[in-house]
């Protein structure tokens, strides 16, 4: 996942400029500057220029918002779970509503292309909504009968306040994922989105007001991970961190939150292996492994990066593979064909490309890509990569073990399930895998052998949001979705009533 170790760099703080939209705090149900006065410099990856600032926070907001949550808590957790999954209902419905409006934005402030916002990233956000609006008024807890003793009967109760950290490449997406069922848990919530991508939870808390959540529900703060992030991770009535991004982050986060015996979930970084049996369905294969390799830029943490292809139809699969690719249009999101749009940011591109060329250190052969472009036009100077095939790497070259987060992907050949399950099994990081075979035997046993939280067999990211979300190893601890998500943000306490 995306690192925010040194995002400061990117952008530049500066006093307020009227010219520029203004992304405000959302603070106990209002819009508010930050305290400092200050701003940050948003900028739109597709152009390189600066479009609007952000509010540069620090500990005094986050504590504006902590009070704002601690106010609203009793209010909120004592509202029955139907009012509650009603409001959260409403607020599907009004980002359903607006669905192009939030894709435009989306586009424009990530870089991705529009028609991938619209059809995958807002959709997806309302889902979030409507999933946890509606199930969290079946969560329901244990009884246990001690035979003519008594018995014991368990209560899911909200954590309190909790601080909800989202990461830059699917903005709104992975925001919503966090916050909806701490809310429907009766949680209120400090959140921060990505200072490289605030715009559409800026929108988002309009949203929330027009569906009517009670003020201070859900506070959102922008500013820097160092500032912000920090102040709400170490802030001590924040009882719970929910936090996606990069794992020397995580692993910062960690060190702070878990002496403070804060309730932990850290999804956190990827390097998913893609192994590929020469018996698979070869074109739905091939189709899958460009969408696999490349959507959203490569900047999804369960994009597979490492490719693994049996040796009898390695030749034929580069072959098609690179030819495939260099079909792929790059250019202005807001066109309708371009797959890939830009790069999220001049220092993320610089990071991508300074991988593109430690592999041509490291002994790789650039099959195709590995260049900036620069469209015509308005995106003339913004953060365009051609999609990038790199072969002839081992496994213990860095490019092979190092998150790049980026459109780069590279290819081996494999003649054995042992190898090529110790290959896969390589990196510190297990968050997803792909298998592609007909032979389901072969499947089940490779997916378990595979040190990965999450395995598709013969498909890519088909999504449940019923099923347990997370990595294993350097990838994160704990679970998101389904019950796993409000159990996390619900604290269990056990009654043992006595009949004698």
């Amino acid at each position: 996942m995306p690192s925010s170790a040194t995002q400061e760099q990117k952008q530049k703080k500066i006093i307020s400029n009227n010219s520029l939209e203004k992304i405000k705090n959302f603070i106990d149900g209002s819009f508010i500057d930050a305290i400092s006065g200050s701003w940050i410099d948003n900028i739109e990856p597709a152009t390189g220029e600066v479009y609007s600032q952000i509010a540069d926070s620090d500990e005094r907001d986050v504590q504006l918002a902590v009070d704002a949550a601690k106010k609203a808590f009793d209010s909120w957790s004592n509202l029955s779970v139907s009012k509650r999954g009603s409001i959260l209902n409403k607020i599907a419905e009004l980002i359903t509503r607006d669905q192009e409006k939030f894709a435009q934005a989306e586009s424009k402030d990530q870089g991705k292309p529009v028609w991938l916002a619209r059809e995958v990233d807002i959709p997806r956000a309302a889902a979030n909504f409507f999933y946890y609006g509606g199930i969290i008024q079946n969560f329901s807890s244990e009884t246990h009968a001690m035979e003519d003793r008594g018995f014991n009967y368990t209560l899911r109760q909200p954590v309190g306040v909790v601080g909800c950290i989202s990461p830059w490449n699917l903005p709104l997406y992975l925001f919503t994922w966090k916050i909806a069922p701490a809310l429907a848990a009766g949680n209120c919530v400090v959140a921060k989105p990505s200072e490289i991508t605030p715009m559409t939870a800026f929108m988002f808390a309009e949203i929330c007001n027009e569906a009517g959540l009670p003020k201070g529900v859900l506070n959102i703060v922008n500013g820097y991970g160092s500032k912000t992030g920090k102040a709400i991770v170490s802030h001590p009535d924040i009882k719970a961190i929910s936090f996606t991004g990069g794992t020397s982050t995580g692993k910062d986060i960690a060190s702070v939150a878990s002496p403070m015996f804060k309730k932990l979930s850290l999804e956190l970084g990827g390097k998913n292996p893609n192994i590929i049996f020469a018996d698979c369905d070869y074109e739905k294969m091939l189709e899958s492994t460009v969408q696999s390799s490349f959507r959203n830029q490569g900047e999804i943490c369960l994009c597979g990066s490492r490719i693994y292809v049996e040796k009898s139809i390695y030749e034929k699969f580069k072959k098609d593979f690179v030819a495939r690719t260099k079909s792929l249009k790059v250019g202005d999101p807001e066109s309708a064909d371009s797959y890939l749009g830009a790069i999220v940011s001049k220092q993320h591109m610089e990071k991508i490309f300074y991988y593109i060329n430690l592999a041509e250190e490291e002994g790789g052969k650039i099959l195709c890509g590995g260049k900036q472009i620069y469209p015509e036009g308005r995106c003339a100077n913004g953060y365009f990569i051609e999609p990038t095939i790199i072969e002839g790497l081992g496994d213990n070259c860095r490019t092979q073990q190092e998150e790049i987060f980026g459109p780069v992907v590279t290819i081996s050949p494999f003649e054995t399930v042992e190898e090529v399950v110790q290959s896969a099994n390589s990196t510190q990081y297990g968050l997803a895998s792909i298998i592609w075979t007909h032979n389901l035997n072969r499947a089940h046993e490779v997916a378990a052998k595979i040190q990965s939280g999450i395995v598709w067999i013969n498909c890519w990211m088909i999504r449940d949001l019923r099923t347990p979300f997370g990595g294993i190893k350097n990838s994160g601890v704990g679970r998101e979705g389904g019950w796993e998500a409000l159990r996390f943000f619900t604290e269990t306490k056990n009654i043992c009533v006595s009949l004698k």
